[in-house]
């Protein structure tokens, strides 16, 4: 059945719940554009330039290092992270793991 034209947030959110594990929650689709588009303004020109992330589940938040010490770096910030996130979509995650990867 064709709907016609639908607006582009709620027809991403659909697509992004399709993706997501059953009986997880999704991110909004904001919240995808905003990490994964906006990620140097989130973090920083000097972070993003090590720290990258990698995918968004369930609320968690998984950033790549280049180096064991930007991995620390990224911890100490990722309350910041987190919140510098909600503050740009209104939805705040759960928490940030971050892996090395070189």
């Amino acid at each position: 059945m064709d709907r016609g034209p639908q607006p582009v947030g709620p027809a991403l959110d659909a697509v992004i719940r399709g993706l997501s594990p059953p009986g997880r929650p999704a991110p909004r689709a904001a919240v995808w554009g905003t990490v994964f588009s906006r990620w140097e303004e989130v973090v920083g020109p000097a972070v993003a330039r090590h720290a990258r992330p990698q995918r968004l589940e369930a609320g968690v938040l998984v950033v790549a290092v280049d180096q064991p010490a930007w991995a620390t770096q990224v911890r100490t910030l990722g309350g910041r992270i987190l919140g510098q996130i909600a503050e740009l979509t209104g939805e705040r995650l759960e928490r940030l793991d971050v892996v090395v990867r070189r």
